[in-house]
């Protein structure tokens, strides 16, 4: 009864994007969780929006894994622009979880400063289907006008933070926090399970922040609640966090 309710709860929310923006369907892209849609502004991720993701850590697997995931299925005909510092995006890891790397433009700078503006005039650019500039930190006045730029060209973009920056207060619309946890294996299997993430939806505008244990998403780019607690609501998140 609940998943139902939460169903037509989106399905409206959709329907009302819509009339806002002149009948045009592409303005969310949901993940196809009713219990994390639910919590988005009309059912799922706003596009044409300034996004942040972060990992807990250091070599960031999570957060881009979670990353590639919903790329993969934003306007796949068109490609993304990675700016970073480090050389380190490992393609086999972003086809894994369903992102072709034949849609990347790579920018390499040797600071933030160079990405931010990188990030910008990417930003600005109909072309795109996203813009992701990895940065250590997103000053308010910097992240005003990448969300101002992402609204005037419906370009979606998305600054990944390698570690939790919990103090910092920016203009993106949603922040996520990325973290592996230990897979479940399944009774008798042998390995290690299938890989799992808490995402943890931190901040929201116009909507509900949550925390989530999610499968890691697959080669279709999907996250899925894993087996064992996909009847359950969602945990709270730790008072400390």
């Amino acid at each position: 009864m609940q998943n139902s309710r939460e169903t037509r709860l989106i399905a409206l929310r959709q329907q009302l994007a819509m009339l806002e923006r002149g009948g045009r369907t592409e303005t969310v892209l949901p993940f196809g969780v009713p219990a994390i849609d639910a919590g988005l502004p009309a059912g799922g991720l706003p596009l044409g929006a300034l996004h942040e993701v972060e990992g807990e850590d250091e070599d960031n697997a999570a957060a881009t894994g979670f990353l590639a995931g919903v790329l993969a299925r934003l306007m796949p005909e068109r490609p993304v622009l990675w700016c970073l510092v480090r050389p380190d995006l490992y393609a086999p890891g972003l086809l894994r979880h369903g992102f072709q790397t034949q849609r990347l433009i790579l920018v390499r700078t040797s600071n933030d400063r160079d990405i931010l503006w990188a990030i910008e005039e990417g930003l600005r650019s109909a072309a795109l289907a996203a813009v992701v500039g990895e940065i250590s930190a997103l000053p308010m006045i910097a992240s005003r006008r990448l969300q101002l730029a992402a609204e005037n060209s419906g370009v979606t973009g998305f600054v990944l933070h390698r570690q939790s920056e919990a103090s910092t207060v920016s203009a993106a619309v949603t922040r996520w926090r990325i973290a592996s946890v230990p897979g479940a294996l399944k009774a008798g299997e042998p390995g290690v399970g299938q890989p799992q993430w808490r995402v943890d939806l931190a901040r929201c505008r116009g909507g509900r922040p949550g925390s989530w244990m999610v499968e890691a998403c697959d080669a279709t780019g999907l996250v899925s609640l894993p087996a064992t607690v996909a009847d359950r609501p969602a945990f709270r998140r730790r008072a400390n966090e």
